[in-house]
């Protein structure tokens, strides 16, 4: 069984389950390296205090909805996905929270016809599921207000999505492409109006490794038989502080190169 339909497992434990999906954010939050990077790097570019019109491009299960929200209180956000079930899930769980200030629609990207309505645009390991890339790239700049910012996560092709060569398999499933260099998603946020393009690597020699031991591992143990689940509360205890300490080391890191990729890019 590959990532996909085991993080749906999960997902679906907590669907309706309000104290245990607040769990489920916090278990995500601190299990994924991206989730690390991509908290600190919003931290880095605004403060607390900011007031900010977000959009969440591909919202999936809205981990970082729930951080932006308790993060900009009086912010407003809009978290878009093209599953209607994570739609579904995302407006109960924060309608029944009381973040008024939130809403989630289904949208295809590809078609978004915003003009200049959001201070802020994330997208997180969303870009590599969508051929016509370009396209998208175009909408959020129109999306975006001036001086508006842009942050994408993504698989680097550096061996993101786990495939090391054209033969490689993905250990993820539904990639359109396997993953973006620096030159590559630098030039195609050129080419669509942005300015001031930043890019770094993630997940680092010390981040891959710390993928494979506290991710990958224990969800091929888990395609093997849903019984094997349950060893792995003893494989973390002798797996997590070092998977933990990994991650942090690649947080701290300047990554010559990566597995993953972050671009942070503005419209003047």
């Amino acid at each position: 069984m590959k990532y996909d339909p085991i993080k749906k497992v999960f997902g679906d434990i907590v669907s309706k389950r309000l104290l245990s999906r607040r769990f489920f954010y916090r278990l995500l939050d601190l299990m994924f390296l991206r989730s690390w990077h991509v908290r600190n790097e919003i931290r880095s570019i605004y403060k607390r205090e900011d007031i900010l019109n977000i959009l969440d491009a591909g919202m999936g299960f809205g981990q970082y909805d729930y951080f932006l929200l308790n993060y900009f209180k009086n912010s407003t956000l809009l978290g878009l996905d093209v599953k209607e079930e994570q739609v579904e899930d995302c407006n109960f769980f924060f309608n029944h929270y009381g973040y008024k200030n939130a809403k989630f629609e289904v949208a295809d990207l590809t078609k978004l016809d915003y003009k200049e309505e959001f201070d802020f645009i994330l997208s997180v390991d969303v870009m590599e599921h969508i051929e016509d890339d370009r396209t998208v790239f175009n909408n959020f700049y129109n999306a975006l207000k001036s001086g508006g910012k842009l942050l994408i996560n993504s698989p680097s092709d550096l061996g993101g999505s786990d495939v090391h060569s054209d033969d490689d398999e993905s250990f993820i499933e539904e990639h359109a492409r396997n993953g973006y260099s620096k030159e590559d998603i630098s030039e195609k946020l050129t080419k669509s109006g942005f300015t001031k393009i930043q890019t770094k690597y993630t997940y680092g020699k010390f981040g891959n490794l710390s993928w494979k031991i506290g991710i990958k591992i224990p969800i091929l143990i888990s395609g093997f038989s849903k019984i094997l689940i349950l060893i792995l509360p003893i494989y973390y205890i002798f797996t997590f502080i070092p998977f933990v300490f990994l991650m942090w080391l690649d947080t701290k890191s300047k990554n010559n190169e990566g597995t993953g990729i972050m671009a942070v890019a503005e419209k003047n």
